[in-house]
């Protein structure tokens, strides 16, 4: 992987864990006295917060191994063609669990027909990945 996308990879992965992260502030900060005053699905609620949390993470971590593909002069280049597989992996799963998390939320407010809609377009998003990942993830085997 050249150097350049290597290190525009880290960019694009910090920003998308910043988001997530604001994102998570905002479940918090608006749907957690919901949760407590028990106006709102428990389980559901939890489930789109540890998406939300394993997404963050999926980017801060693909983050490292994208700036590992970075280092030329350091680092020989199967390691740096592992690296960066490895980062598009996380990175596929950090924006798998981003785009699941507006239906697991809207879910939880009940609305469940604004719900279904943004799930079958996840399904339909998830189906699309599977078929054309493999064909645009970095080159190479782990």
């Amino acid at each position: 992987m050249a150097e350049d996308v290597a290190a525009a990879n880290v960019n694009r992965s910090y920003q998308l864990a910043a988001s997530s992260i604001a994102i998570f502030t905002f479940l918090l900060f608006f749907l957690y006295p919901k949760y407590t005053a028990g106006q709102i699905d428990g389980f559901v609620y939890q489930a789109a917060l540890i998406a939300m949390g394993v997404a963050t993470f999926g980017f801060a971590f693909s983050s490292f191994y994208y700036y590992g593909a970075s280092l030329a002069g350091r680092i020989d280049d199967d390691e740096r063609a592992r690296y960066s597989r490895r980062g598009d992996r996380l990175w596929l799963i950090g924006c798998i669990l981003l785009f699941l998390t507006p239906s697991l939320i809207l879910y939880t407010v009940g609305l469940l027909i604004v719900a279904a809609a943004w799930f079958a377009l996840w399904l339909v998003y998830v189906l699309f990945v599977m078929r054309h990942f493999p064909r645009i993830q970095s080159a190479g085997k782990d």
